[in-house]
């Protein structure tokens, strides 16, 4: 499958008609959110560095914006009874203030620069995640302003806050089941102060929402197979093959 991806954005990217540009950012939008439901992680990590081939950065960062809450609100119904919103405060708080910061490095600095940045992001966060290296504990909650301050900054300028506070959790020692609680309390937050960041910052442009309306059903389809394949593949495997993906993904950011 990725390597059908790669044939995509490859032949078509940003030099063919705009109509089937649109019919690819659905496709890629379908993928990204089927991966999420399945294995509760991946939506901007997946989504980011494909769109970003297609339609460019500053357009990718506040559609990615508006399709994670929109599949937000879906998903959230799956782990209501599991959210913790007080254990993520610090991290939030923190996160208000790194988003502007996030979207004005978006607006502000080259746009080579930035993809090759979120290159850099998704293929280090995927070889941390593969490998699992033992991270140090971290005793003290204060440590919750530094992590979520990074997470803010990546949030507002490539949609990427997820790495951040994963790195955080597992310091902490986190429990899985409290560990999706957390992360889902944090990101349905976090997912709120973006899109305002956003929309203040005047990025929400016709060609994001048009993008957004093709997007739709990618987003529909994506939530109901996701949820089906939950259970029926086992997590490690599937898992894995993300990660893998990720790494070639954030290589081809980096080497343009």
């Amino acid at each position: 499958m990725e390597a059908a991806f790669f044939v995509l954005v490859g032949c078509f990217g940003r030099r063919y008609n705009p109509t089937l540009k649109l019919m690819i950012v659905t496709l890629i939008v379908f993928f990204a959110i089927f991966v999420q439901s399945a294995s509760g992680f991946g939506l901007a990590l997946v989504s980011m560095p494909l769109l970003v081939s297609v339609i460019g950065v500053t357009t990718a960062t506040p559609l990615v914006a508006v399709v994670g809450i929109t599949a937000e609100i879906f998903l959230l119904r799956r782990y209501w009874q599991a959210l913790n919103f007080s254990a993520v405060k610090r991290l939030s708080l923190a996160s208000i203030i790194g988003i502007p910061l996030g979207v004005y490095v978006l607006r502000e600095v080259d746009g080579r620069i930035v993809t090759t940045i979120l290159g850099v992001i998704v293929t280090s966060y995927a070889l941390y995640a593969l490998l699992g290296p033992r991270l140090p504990q971290l005793r003290q909650p204060a440590w919750a302003y530094g992590f979520g301050f990074i997470g803010g900054v990546l949030s507002g300028a490539y949609n990427t806050s997820g790495p951040p506070v994963i790195i955080y959790g597992t310091c902490r020692r986190w429990e899985p089941t409290t560990f999706k609680g957390n992360l889902q309390a944090y990101f349905a937050l976090n997912s709120l102060f973006t899109l305002s960041a956003h929309a203040l910052s005047g990025n929400f442009t016709a060609v994001v929402w048009q993008n957004y309306l093709w997007a739709l059903p990618g987003i529909g389809l994506g939530l109901v197979l996701g949820r089906w394949v939950d259970g029926r593949i086992p997590p490690e495997k599937f898992r894995t093959g993300v990660l893998l993906l990720l790494i070639l993904l954030g290589i081809r950011l980096i080497i343009g």
